[in-house]
């Protein structure tokens, strides 16, 4: 898999977390997590670890596994680091770890725009869990359209970043079927320097994933269509799927 420049360019890496703090998702898994009572915990495509960090309190192993070394440095670098286990690699990576819980957020799941490499990513995922084990995570749901907000005129700011003023915004390229291909640019004022991101995401409907997971040996046991727990709706712009290993 090749990785978008937002996840090596150690200067978009500090500001990930920026652009993706802390919200109503980090909550939602952490409840999930406590609801399980599990106890080995695996992050897959951890990123800067915000979650991960969260998640590892006393009474658990967390592992937080992802397949950039800059993300995880950043990680490693945080208050709580210590409490977790980082792994630079993919789920393939994991073996049989007997896990409670795998989750993947931030939409990580679009990132696998072949069929055969999300398939292989449950694979390995139910190959982690133990028997009984869950996997959660979460995927925009098509239907919402989000890739017509990306674009300047709804993207659009200026933020304060480590390395001074930044103005940044989306710009939608193409939609060819489910996959959505989009840039993401980034001006550092004070020197004028451009990063342009781009990026591509496969856009599956909730009876894709539904047949993934089924394919993969899990039972899907609830499908949600917000961090509120509420049922999928036309207008939910995201699926959050949770999973259990048969």
């Amino acid at each position: 898999m090749k990785l978008d420049l937002h996840y090596v360019e150690p200067r978009l890496v500090a500001l990930y977390d920026i652009d993706n703090p802390r919200g109503a998702d980090t909550d939602f898994y952490l409840d999930l997590a406590k609801a399980l009572n599990a106890r080995t915990i695996i992050d897959v495509g951890c990123g800067t670890g915000l979650l991960t960090r969260e998640l590892a309190v006393a009474g658990r192993h967390v592992t937080g596994i992802d397949p950039a070394p800059a993300m995880l440095a950043y990680a490693r670098s945080q208050p709580g680091a210590e409490q977790v286990q980082w792994i630079e690699g993919d789920a393939s990576t994991l073996g049989k770890a007997e896990a409670d819980l795998v989750i993947m957020t931030g939409n990580v799941a679009q990132v696998f725009l072949e069929d055969a490499e999300w398939a292989a990513t449950l694979r390995a995922i139910y190959y982690a869990l133990r028997p009984g084990g869950y996997l959660a995570f979460e995927s925009r749901n098509p239907d919402d359209r989000a890739w017509e907000r990306w674009q300047r005129a709804f993207t659009y700011e200026q933020v304060n970043s480590p390395y001074g003023p930044l103005t940044c915004w989306l710009e939608l390229v193409s939609v060819e079927n489910d996959r959505v291909r989009f840039a993401g640019h980034n001006i550092f004022t004070a020197t004028g320097e451009t990063l342009v991101v781009h990026s591509e995401l496969r856009f599956r409907s909730q009876a894709e994933l539904s047949a993934s997971l089924t394919n993969a040996g899990f039972t899907v046991e609830q499908v949600y269509g917000n961090w509120q727990r509420c049922p999928v709706a036309g207008a939910s712009r995201v699926l959050v799927f949770v999973a259990q290993r048969s």
